[in-house]
């Protein structure tokens, strides 16, 4: 076992939790469960422990593995498992994301969703590394409760889902979330948000309802975690 790399073919769970998440819902992808020597005997670590034989899952102690690959000293419990990929349920809603660029918001972002029960995200590349330890923690292990597929261009997803009814987040829109009324939300959606540095393309006002959450004039903008909580909410309701 090394540090994570990107161009790996397997990564890492970092904390009880996530391990967690991970076991339980990829149980078929997990290759060991890493245990350090000063994690103390708990009623959850017990029953981490029970699940993995139950699955039939290697349990390793090994101390200077864990050592070697995690970023923070506090981690005691490190999940290995193979990188999947999961394919988006048709006519369901979802959320689109176009080259987000910063796991811990990827992260917070997947969480939410699955939160508001959107179980199925679409990612346009270049973005973020969805399997990076670093989205995986802000997920809290959300990630392996949901599907993500990564897209080449938003052309390639729109092939897949043109029954989609889209809405397109973005400052430019001329028309406010606040205002949509239930007839407005039409089923199934697209949540359509762009990088965080620089939003969707102008492009985006042809595809679809573009959408603005309208705030004070005393910042600039939402970052992107919250503009998605906010529109999951408001058509959530």
């Amino acid at each position: 076992m090394e540090k994570y790399k990107k161009e790996m073919d397997y990564s890492y769970t970092f904390g009880i939790f996530p391990t967690f998440e991970l076991i339980n819902n990829k149980p078929e992808c997990v290759i060991k469960i890493m245990i350090h020597e000063k994690l103390k005997i708990t009623d959850d670590t017990k029953k981490l422990i029970s699940i993995c034989k139950e699955k039939h899952i290697e349990i390793e102690y090994c101390t200077k593995q864990i050592e070697k690959i995690v970023d923070k000293e506090n981690t005691l419990i490190v999940g290995v498992f193979k990188k999947y990929t999961s394919v988006l349920q048709q006519n369901s809603n979802n959320v689109v994301l176009v080259n987000p660029s910063d796991m811990g918001n990827l992260g917070t972002i997947i969480r939410t969703c699955l939160g508001f029960n959107i179980k199925n995200i679409a990612i346009i590349a270049p973005c973020a590394d969805i399997f990076n330890p670093k989205t995986i923690r802000a997920s809290m292990g959300a990630i392996f409760s949901v599907n993500i597929k990564i897209y080449n261009s938003f052309y390639d997803f729109q092939n897949q889902f043109s029954n989609n009814n889209y809405y397109s987040f973005m400052l430019q829109a001329t028309k406010s979330l606040q205002s949509l009324t239930k007839e407005d939300k039409k089923l199934p959606f697209s949540l359509i948000f762009g990088n965080e540095g620089s939003g969707l393309d102008k492009n985006f006002l042809d595809i679809g309802q573009s959408i603005i959450i309208k705030h004070s004039k005393n910042i600039d903008s939402l970052n992107l975690p919250i503009s998605v909580s906010i529109a999951l909410y408001e058509f959530s309701k």
